[in-house]
């Protein structure tokens, strides 16, 4: 039988042409990412006929319930990751946004340093339980810039200041419900609730170096 987990969804981020799912184990209070890993073994992102609730996507503070292994593909590096296996998503309930302030990391970096990146060779250097890939930031502070690629089509970059005093300067934001919120003219509350995400290993053209891990803002929640 399949162990239903029930987590608090608070990342529903694109992942090439589908989904990154992530969230809080209402039991453990630990992240956990869903990863179809038997269908997509070099990444493990979601697709729709798997994450589909009623026809609609899943929403940031749905808690969800999913039918998930005890353990997952890491990838090389990546800790919170559970392999999904058969069976139907649900929504149980909503979460309230004040109950959420808990999960807030208290971390001395968001994920791990003060760059826009992370090795994958600093992760696989930690013990398994301390390879961070996923973090709740409470920012005070919520800039974002809309960028024009090489190739015509644009995406959105953010800057947050955390409540701590840590900054994350010019993160692609994956979030596709907050970037269709900015492509209509919203501007971010500077109070609000940002979860960091880790890519995989990808880098620029002529990178010199190790491909890092780039951090994204996978969700935005406004407090």
């Amino acid at each position: 039988m399949p162990s239903l987990k029930k987590i608090i969804c608070l990342a529903n981020s694109w992942k090439l042409n589908e989904r990154c799912i992530a969230g809080i184990d209402l039991d453990t209070e630990k992240w956990i990412r869903p990863v179809c890993d038997s269908l997509y073994p070099e990444d493990g992102r979601i697709p729709k006929s798997t994450r589909l609730i009623g026809g609609r996507e899943p929403d940031l503070l749905d808690i969800l319930e999913i039918p998930l292994a005890d353990t997952g593909n890491d990838f090389g590096f990546e800790s919170e990751n559970f392999s999904v296996l058969p069976g139907q998503w649900k929504c149980l309930d909503k979460a309230q946004t004040k109950n959420l302030l808990k999960y807030c990391s208290n971390l001395t970096h968001i994920l791990h340093n003060s760059w826009k990146y992370v090795n994958p060779s600093y992760l696989q250097s930690l013990p398994f339980d301390l390879r961070c890939t996923l973090q709740l930031v409470q920012v005070v502070g919520f800039s974002v810039e809309r960028k024009t690629k090489s190739k015509g089509n644009t995406e959105w970059r953010g800057t947050i200041r955390s409540a701590n005093g840590h900054n994350l300067e010019g993160a692609k934001i994956t979030d596709p419900v907050f970037v269709k919120k900015l492509d209509a003219g919203y501007q971010p509350p500077n109070n609000c609730l940002v979860t960091v995400s880790l890519s995989m290993p990808w880098a620029y053209k002529n990178w010199e170096g190790e491909i890092p891990c780039w951090k994204l803002i996978a969700g935005v929640i406004e407090i």
